[in-house]
């Protein structure tokens, strides 16, 4: 379960009769590029400039696999004393999605990840995994031996929510684009991987998986069953209100059956899946 290559692709800027102009904003964070238009004046992006790049340096304090974070932190020595309240918060939201599909999104593939990236036996990474072996309380989040967890499939869409938050608290339509998409809307897009295309007028969140799209080891899929199992699904597109929640459904979903998806979809209301 790692983050994977999106082929969204934003069209809003050939959307006609908008209110106001659209301002770009391209930036990196969580290991990835980012980028977010808005609809307003030069004048109002550069107000909320210090604003996004600040809840971007705040995510990746808390769940960042590319620099020193909370999460780093965690996996380098096994436990984590008064872990912060965003990753309380994030881990608690990963724990919901874990449950909902089963077990399909499960935070603890990163080391057998690893060990597949590098050609590695993959059999002591996967006897590590298991998500329900990891203890969370408000005073330390302790990791069973051998385990290390990724966020990559839920923190990228936690932080366009929280940009989001930003934007609607100042009444502005805004399209975020963080890997996953947050639109403040409607803006139109199009999700787009293998076998699926969909062109839509987003006024949420949208996610795009496509487990084949970047491939590890010997040609091996980027998403990760935590039991071993492969993709049912080249692409699969999740809208819905919460970025996060799409983020990591869109994930899951790839190694899940048709009815497995529908059971989980009624655990998030107002979210929808497309694959194919």
């Amino acid at each position: 379960m790692r983050r994977r290559s999106l082929l969204i692709s934003a069209l809003a800027l050939a959307l006609p009769a908008r209110k106001a102009p659209v301002q770009l904003w391209e930036g990196h964070g969580l290991g990835g590029a980012v980028s977010l238009r808005l609809e307003g004046t030069p004048s109002d992006l550069a107000l909320m400039a210090p604003r996004i790049a600040a809840a971007i340096a705040e995510v990746e304090a808390i769940a960042s696999l590319h620099k020193d974070s909370e999460l780093t932190r965690l996996n380098r020595m096994g436990h984590l004393n008064w872990p912060s309240r965003g990753l309380l918060d994030l881990l608690t939201l990963a724990d919901q999605v874990h449950r909902a599909t089963g077990g399909a999104f499960d935070p603890t593939v990163q080391p057998l990840y690893l060990a597949l990236a590098r050609g590695e036996d993959p059999t002591d990474a996967r006897a590590a995994t298991g998500w329900s072996r990891v203890q969370v309380t408000g005073a330390e989040i302790r990791l069973d031996r051998g385990q290390a967890l990724t966020l990559n499939g839920i923190a990228q869409g936690w932080a366009a929510d929280r940009i989001a938050a930003l934007f609607r608290a100042h009444g502005y339509r805004a399209l975020i684009d963080m890997g996953e998409l947050q639109a403040l809307g409607p803006w139109p897009v199009t999700a787009e991987g293998p076998g699926l295309r969909r062109a839509l007028t987003l006024s949420a969140a949208l996610a795009v998986s496509s487990p084949l799209a970047t491939r590890i080891g010997a040609g091996l899929p980027h998403i990760l069953g935590p039991e071993g199992q492969g993709p049912l699904w080249q692409t699969v597109a999740v809208t819905g209100p919460s970025a996060a929640v799409a983020d990591a459904l869109s994930t899951g979903f790839c190694l899940m059956t048709a009815d497995q998806i529908a059971s989980a979809l009624r655990a998030f209301p107002g979210t929808a899946a497309d694959f194919a």
